[in-house]
């Protein structure tokens, strides 16, 4: 029965979806008498802040939102900015006869139908609404086929987000007093750092060994062909016997691992290379074998996530934000998924169109299964693949830009899942010879060749590594059997070095993550994203690189919370949350032993809340009330060399030689975005021979005051003494003149005048025929005149001191220019912005080359180049700005659409908050923390953003 026969006998129904997006797309499949409003993910949650917790719980629940002590019983409160819609939805309700709670088919996902269920406490008829495409006959279906909410799901996602909570509130107030304010710790995102920290260790640590080797090209003296060509090219093996060292042949101090393999340096490799020049060669054996090689599995999230990276570039976060706008649009099936399982009907679609597009021959006798499922997956789902009975291809969606591509990435996965395998041989040819000084030489060379391509047709995987060699790669080896003679073409010498362990990239983190059971794969995403957005970690190119903040975070909860990063402690607690989930084990006794360390048999047998033996061991609370045994210096020390420390304070990293105060002490600020590998004692070495500290220039002869250059966290500038006594604070509070230096000034060259004259700005240039005042001022973007709210740009610092009146008006009579950009071409096109389908271009900017979509502008990064930058690089310097300043632009937008009538006494609350907020942000940039402040405010506005509120992590 159709929902409009349906309804036609039921009255009206209100459906409720999570975003927008998807309410639009599913009300057009369903008939007039249906609603659908979007929840705008979740409406209720734990408290922010104390602020938020009703006056009723006082305490340790204030604080924590959790009340440790009556069985952790959560305080939910409706989210500020989810109330307008909250009393919408119940507006909704009330004239409607049937509630249908269509939010998405997981543990999330229910915990949201829950929240809805309680807040709304409808008098009608409930219905759990689930699918898992968003086309006609999915969402029919999914009215005709409701079910009741699966109230163990809720529960097993109620334990992840207190467990979360109790853990980010616990141990991140120790970070703000040991570390710096603003950090945060978190179940995952610490695990998730320290594997980043850990490699970038392993780099520090690595020595580099150098080793040499041969390459030899070989004729067979045949004419060739491509299907039998008549020279190889082999590489040395063996001499006399013992296998020549290669680079997994040295450990990461630069040794070799075994004196068994033989370590031929530049000069011993050359001698060899000219004792075989004029030797002769045979083959000695060819193995062949058959080669075969099967589909991939159909995407899941973290295989979908890494492939993109791969093959497009893209970002975790942003996979997940382009895939959600295909899912919503009815694209694609729900990308939050562990399975790898399709549907009957979604392999009857992807047999039919290897069939109509590749031939019956490349279609297998059987359907492809592929059940296999990661250990800790949540509630099955299909695999992520196109949606419907039939796939669209990719020219037939009507997409473009990074939807079309991603698009075409899951069809040809998809497609190709079910296609015959790619057949082959490959061989491996071992030719010898003996040098003239009687040395045995074994060269071998590796071949493939790919008879049928079978699924390689549609789709080849990529790799974490670029030098590794994709599976359609084929090799070609002349035909040659045993005893075959050949001839030494060429004889190369070869020298190498070995390298660091590479850097994770966000393909290879997710897959890290994976393999240990860490986190949950639908999270990943946000977990990449939280550690970029705290600065625990940067991009360069695509490889993730800690800071040193992180270096200092890490090094604490190590020492200090070793258990809480260890990577086994943290995968067992996802089997904890999983028995959890299957009835298998009691939430309430599990929370009480991780938190309290008690011993508790109901929490289950090798709990890894504790040692599941009964025996007590420490919880989270007891770690946590011991701070005065962590020494603040000492975990945020780390030696460089030669004396030198270096060490992470409040205001960034610097270098350090000597004790504080002591003669001979130095000291130098470390630039925030160096990667730690790379600061050595001889940069260390040159970051201290720099000037820094305060230079006395002199007294300002009309005050006395004395007179300093400095170098600030934003440059150097010159600045006075004032007199002690002076009132800094309060009604009468008195502000030390202060100016920067300009760009030709030095601080071990800038003079007493200098710094008399950068202080007299801004100067008095005259008054205008209306009497409005000229000054000329030195800015944040360079030198401008000012002339009320109109002002205009100088060419020159110098012009601040000798502009004329004459000069500043004839300035002024000129048309003021909208933006030097605006009147210069792009400097390249990149496309469609994902997130605002708005264009992106690159420009040039006063500070250089910056990408825009019109809305958002981000400067190139120093790797970064207007030549190399690709549309997913722009896309996501464009995200990161975004997420660094979001509050102040949606608060304004908000203002602008605000109705002119008298704001209820919440809504004052609410602006008192967001004044005391901006206050802090203030506060924070004094301190050196205005980082941090924009972070977490940035965090707390994307959590309002629909598609990003989900919690599980």
């Amino acid at each position: 029965m159709s929902p409009t026969s349906e309804t036609a006998h039921g009255g009206r129904r209100l459906v409720i979806v999570e975003s927008p997006a998807k309410a639009k797309t599913i009300k057009g499949y369903l008939g007039p008498d249906y609603v659908v409003e979007a929840s705008v993910g979740h409406i209720r949650d734990l408290p922010n802040g104390a602020a938020e917790v009703p006056e009723k719980y006082t305490g340790e629940v204030r604080r924590l939102g959790v009340d440790v002590e009556h069985d952790f019983q959560p305080i939910y409160v409706v989210n500020a900015d989810k109330k307008a819609q909250v009393r919408k939805l119940k507006e909704l309700l009330a004239e409607s006869d049937e509630l249908y709670l269509a939010t998405d088919e997981d543990r999330e996902g229910e915990a949201i139908a829950w929240h809805l269920q309680e807040v709304l406490k409808p008098k009608v008829p409930v219905h759990r609404m689930v699918f898992h495409e968003i086309t006609k006959d999915a969402i029919r279906a999914a009215v005709a086929n409701p079910r009741e909410l699966n109230t163990r799901m809720v529960n097993a996602q109620e334990t992840r987000r207190i467990l979360d909570r109790l853990y980010g509130y616990e141990v991140s107030p120790v970070l703000w007093k040991k570390v710096m304010r603003g950090l945060s710790a978190g179940r995952v995102q610490s695990v998730a750092t320290r594997l980043v920290v850990e490699r970038e260790r392993e780099r520090i640590a690595f020595r580099s060994a150098e080793y040499w080797d041969l390459t030899g090209t070989f004729s067979t003296g045949r004419p060739g062909d491509p299907s039998d060509p008549s020279s190889l090219v082999a590489r040395l093996n063996s001499v006399d016997g013992r296998r020549v060292a290669q680079g997994r042949d040295f450990g990461p101090d630069g040794r070799l691992k075994s004196d068994q393999v033989l370590h031929l340096d530049e000069a011993n490799a050359r001698a060899l290379a000219a004792a075989l020049t004029d030797s002769s060669f045979s083959v000695r054996s060819v193995e062949s074998k058959p080669y075969r090689r099967s589909p991939y599995a159909p995407f899941r999230t973290t295989t979908l996530q890494q492939e993109a990276s791969r093959k497009l570039g893209f970002g975790a976060k942003s996979t997940m934000q382009v895939a959600q706008k295909l899912y919503e649009n009815g694209f694609i099936t729900y990308m939050r998924t562990d399975s790898t399982t399709l549907s009957d009907t979604a392999i009857s679609a992807a047999r039919a169109q290897v069939t109509q597009l590749y031939g019956a021959g490349y279609l297998p006798d059987k359907p492809r299964t592929y059940a296999g499922k990661v250990k800790n997956a949540q509630e099955a789902h299909e695999a992520i693949r196109p949606s419907g009975d039939r796939f669209r291809t990719p020219a037939e969606t009507g997409l473009s830009g990074d939807q079309f591509r991603l698009y075409e990435l899951i069809w040809k996965r998809t497609v190709a899942s079910q296609m015959k395998d790619a057949v082959g041989n490959s061989v491996t040819v071992r030719i010898g010879g003996t040098s003239s000084d009687g040395r045995d030489a074994e060269f071998s060379a590796s071949g493939k060749t790919i008879t049928f391509h079978g699924f390689m047709k549609a789709y080849v995987e990529g790799a974490d590594d670029p030098n590794a060699e994709l599976d359609d790669r084929e090799r070609r080896l002349p035909q040659v059997a045993e005893g075959d003679a050949l001839s030494a073409e060429e004889m190369s010498v070869d020298g190498h070095a070995t390298k660091p362990p590479a850097r994770y990239t966000e393909a290879s983190l997710v897959k890290e993550l994976e393999e240990r059971e860490i986190g949950r794969p639908s999270t990943y995403a946000s977990i990449i994203g939280t550690i970029l957005d705290r600065g625990y970690v940067f991009k360069k190119g695509t490889a993730l690189v800690p800071s040193f903040l992180s270096f200092a975070v890490v090094n604490l909860l190590e020492t200090h919370f070793g258990r809480l990063v260890d990577y086994d402690f943290t995968a067992k607690m996802e089997d904890d949350l999983d028995r959890i989930a299957q009835g298998e084990a009691q939430a309430v006794p599990w929370l009480r032993r991780f938190y309290f360390g008690e011993g508790d048999d109901n929490a289950g047998a090798a709990s890894s809340a504790g040692n599941g033996d009964g025996d007590h061991l420490g919880g989270l609370k007891e770690l946590v009330t011991d701070l005065g045994a962590i020494d603040a210096k000492e975990i945020s020390s780390f030696p460089v060399g030669d004396g030198i420390m270096l060490r992470v304070g409040r205001y960034g990293p610097y270098v350090e030689r000597g004790e504080k105060d002591a003669e001979g002490h130095q000291r130098a600020d470390v630039p925030e975005e160096m990667a730690p590998d790379e600061l050595t004692v001889a940069y260390a070495e040159e970051l201290l021979a720099k000037p820094s500290g305060d230079f006395e220039l002199g007294a300002d002869p009309v005050t006395g005051n004395q007179i300093v250059a400095k170098d600030g966290r934003y440059g150097p500038y010159v600045t006075e003494i004032l007199p002690d006594g002076t009132p800094k604070t309060g009604k009468n509070a008195v502000k030390p003149r202060t100016a920067s230096l300009f760009k030709s000034m030095s601080l071990d060259t800038v003079t007493i005048d200098d710094a008399l004259k950068l202080m007299s700005l801004p100067r008095v240039v005259g008054t205008d025929a209306e009497g409005v005042e000229i000054t000329a001022q030195n800015g944040r973007y360079g030198p401008y005149l000012k002339k009320g709210t109109d002002s205009r740009s100088l060419t020159s610092e110098d012009q601040l001191f000798d502009i004329t009146l004459e000069e500043a008006l004839a300035i002024y009579a000129q048309p003021k220019q909208r933006g030097r950009a605006a009147a210069k071409p792009p400097l390249k096109e990149l496309g469609t912005d994902p997130v605002s389908e708005r264009p992106v271009v690159v420009k040039d900017g006063r500070f250089g080359p910056y990408v825009t979509d019109g809305e958002t502008n981000a400067t190139l990064r120093t790797d970064d180049s207007v030549e190399s930058i690709t549309a997913e690089r722009g896309y996501e310097l464009l995200a990161e700005k975004r997420a660094k300043t979001p509050a102040k632009k949606t608060a304004k937008k908000a203002a602008k659409k605000a109705p002119a009538k008298k704001a209820p006494a919440k809504k004052a609350t609410t602006a008192k908050k967001a004044a005391a907020k901006k206050t802090t942000a203030k506060k924070a940039a004094v301190t050196g923390t205005a980082t941090a402040a924009k972070k977490t405010a940035a965090k707390k506005a994307s959590a309002a953003t629909p598609g990003s509120t989900r919690t599980d992590a």
